[in-house]
């Protein structure tokens, strides 16, 4: 798998957009999509678009989101190394990678069976240490709660009450909401473990399906 000197000006333009147009702020988000190449989450065809803000597809209906996306929903997370993050939607693999390099330990839930496959053999490529999952998003990973932090990378219509009850008091989960666009939708955990929620922006995500494929 090849990353060379284009590839790295690509992504050193990519976080400068990031930064400059989009308002991303967090310099930890925008070291760790520097780092990550995500020209290697693509499929070929895409390679000379890979860091362009857009999404693309992956196979089996799904996409990876926009380089914005990513950031947004990452910044939002705020995450802290050694945080225990439960991903609901491993798809290419590449938001998995950007929170490992965050310093996180991942818990990623793929229902489609040839997607979860295929993240699990890039990322061990790339030698990223992850827990991956082909099952059920809905449902979570009750065996491995609780986790600070919940990150859903596909729209729900609602929010999932077993994911909240796997939210650690004190957690935060980021989850878009909504039917054919969704609202960016940050549910807070207070100690006591009061839920509370703030909203942002319009996204347009893949639906969050129950069962396997």
């Amino acid at each position: 798998m090849i990353d060379d000197f284009r590839h790295k000006g690509l992504r050193r333009k990519m976080v400068e957009f990031l930064r400059e147009q989009k308002d991303i702020s967090d310099a930890n988000v925008l070291n760790a999509m520097m780092v990550v190449p995500r020209h290697l989450f693509l499929d070929s065809s895409f390679l000379d678009f890979a860091y362009q803000d857009q999404a693309f597809p992956i196979g089996s209906n799904q996409t990876i989101s926009s380089v914005y996306t990513v950031a947004f929903q990452t910044e939002l997370l705020n995450v802290q190394e050694k945080d225990k993050i439960l991903e609901i939607g491993t798809g290419s693999g590449y938001q998995t990678a950007v929170l490992l390099e965050l310093g996180a330990e991942v818990y990623s839930i793929e229902r489609h069976q040839s997607l979860y496959k295929k993240a699990q053999l890039l990322l061990n490529s790339l030698h990223y240490s992850c827990n991956l999952f082909y099952s059920d998003g809905y449902l979570g990973l009750q065996n491995h709660a609780p986790f600070d932090k919940i990150l859903v990378t596909c729209g729900a219509v609602d929010i999932p009450p077993m994911l909240l009850q796997q939210l650690k008091k004190g957690g935060k989960m980021v989850i878009p909401v909504g039917f054919k666009t969704q609202i960016m939708t940050v549910i807070y955990k207070d100690f006591e473990g009061n839920l509370t929620k703030k909203e942002y922006e319009n996204f347009r995500f893949v639906p969050f399906l129950r069962d396997k494929s």
